[in-house]
């Protein structure tokens, strides 16, 4: 039986072309395939006129042409009395496979010219090895801060999952991180004692060309995923839940998103990137959405199809580092963290999760589907503060130290509206003014003050 449509291990080709032979590449550099010569695009058997030596000549040219050579196994088929010639080819276990000089791979229904970061991945899967793991050139293990290694052990031997030696050298060599006394790629994005320079790009945005804030952040890994989650908590929204008995005033800070699902995005985009690429991981945060983009696209044989089944087999571009945020209990075992971000989403129905792979790159975010927080939490909500009161609130919140001037002219409110919300905000013991008449400004009231 022929299968009605082309997909991810399927291919109908008219006539023999090198068009044949860039599939039967692209299967081998994937999961394997079967071309039909004989079918049009639509799966209807048009046949194919053979010679004797018709199909012998066809293999021929498929291992000269391509190298490693390949050598599909072949067969005649008979339908509605049509002759269609169906070639089939596995998986190879030694990557790329090239057809001239060029490398392809199966991505669903078509053929994609792979890059050259494409092709060292493959190389690299194929050894079951990864880039991370070799030694970084020209480096000695003088170049890396015992200071920080000495943290990281620390934070090791407290998550439980591993014990390190408390020697820094020796832990480093337990866990593989040093090959023939040099440190791994790992080991420097780890723990150089100088800035490794792959940056992560903040932006905080009106527009998608409005920039109200930006920040790049550079350093070893540990030390930017703490900074670059403080920076964007910094900059998200925050509603309340409010309830006011008596005198006392009692308030919950509900966040715009979770923040462990942001997190895991966070440590999505550092733990999988791809550090040979010069792009740097880029996080931009707009009124009603926020997105990572990570300069790598999927990575082995993992799809978007696949992402969404929450039950696909995980495929690690970076095995050391990934086993480092592993043992810290940064990461949970791999390929879990969509299903952790799904589960965190549960209390936030208005929002919607998305995802891209773009071969180049991998895009994944939150955006708010109607409204923003305020509106979309309004059954979490007490009600006792209205949506305008709730933004000068929170802008307070984030611009600590702000005046009345600037809160004008960032939010677009009225004077005269503003005073009155300044006004009900500081009565209710959730602002106050600190400081002088000309340089003194607005000011959150901690929780436990209030």
């Amino acid at each position: 039986m022929i299968p009605n449509k082309e997909d991810q291990h399927t291919e109908f080709k008219t006539s023999f072309s090198e068009e044949v032979i860039v599939s039967l590449v692209a299967f081998a550099n994937a999961k394997g395939g079967k071309v039909y010569v004989g079918v049009n695009d639509k799966g209807k058997p048009v046949g194919v006129d053979l010679e004797p030596e018709s199909v012998a000549k066809w293999i021929n040219e498929i291992k000269q042409k391509t190298e490693p050579s390949v050598i599909p196994d072949a067969d005649i088929i008979e339908m509605d009395g049509k002759t269609v010639v169906e070639f089939s080819v596995q998986e190879y276990p030694v990557k790329p496979v090239s057809v001239k000089g060029r490398y392809y791979r199966r991505q669903a229904n078509s053929n994609h010219l792979l890059s050259a970061t494409e092709i060292a991945d493959l190389i690299l899967q194929s050894r079951n090895t990864s880039w991370d793991s070799y030694p970084h050139s020209g480096t000695t293990y003088l170049a890396l801060s015992e200071d920080k290694i000495k943290t990281f052990i620390g934070k090791v031997n407290l998550a439980g999952r591993f014990r390190l030696p408390d020697d820094p050298r020796e832990a480093l060599d337990k866990l593989g991180f040093i090959q023939d006394r040099v440190p791994t790629n790992a080991a420097w994005l780890l723990f150089a004692q100088d800035n490794p320079h792959y940056n992560v790009h903040i932006g905080r945005f009106k527009t998608s060309s409005m920039i109200i804030a930006d920040k790049m952040i550079s350093g070893t890994l540990f030390e930017v995923v703490d900074e670059a989650m403080q920076t964007i908590v910094g900059h998200l929204k925050f509603a309340f839940d409010i309830h006011i008995t008596g005198a006392s005033t009692k308030r919950t800070e509900i966040p715009e998103y979770p923040l462990d699902a942001i997190r895991e995005l966070l440590l999505n985009s550092i733990v999988h990137r791809d550090y040979q690429s010069p792009t740097d991981v880029q996080i931009k945060i707009f009124d009603q959405r926020i997105e990572f983009f990570n300069p790598s696209g999927l990575y082995g044989n993992i799809t978007e199809e696949m992402l969404a089944t929450d039950s696909y087999k995980a495929s690690t571009r970076n095995k050391q580092i990934a086993e480092a945020f592993y043992l810290t209990k940064d990461i949970e075992k791999y390929g879990s963290g969509f299903v952790r971000i799904r589960k965190e989403l549960l209390s936030y129905p208005q929002m919607r999760f998305f995802y891209k792979n773009e071969g180049y790159g991998f895009t994944a975010g939150f955006e708010y589907g109607n409204g923003t927080l305020s509106g979309t939490l309004s059954g979490t909500l007490s009600g006792t503060l209205n949506s305008s009161q709730e933004e000068v609130l929170n802008y307070i919140g984030i611009n600590g130290g702000c005046n009345a001037s600037t809160i004008i002219v960032s939010l677009g409110i009225p004077r005269n509206t503003l005073n009155k919300i300044i006004r009900t905000l500081t009565e209710r013991n959730l602002i106050e003014r600190r400081g002088g008449k000309k340089n003194g400004g607005y000011w959150q009231v901690p929780n436990d003050q209030q």
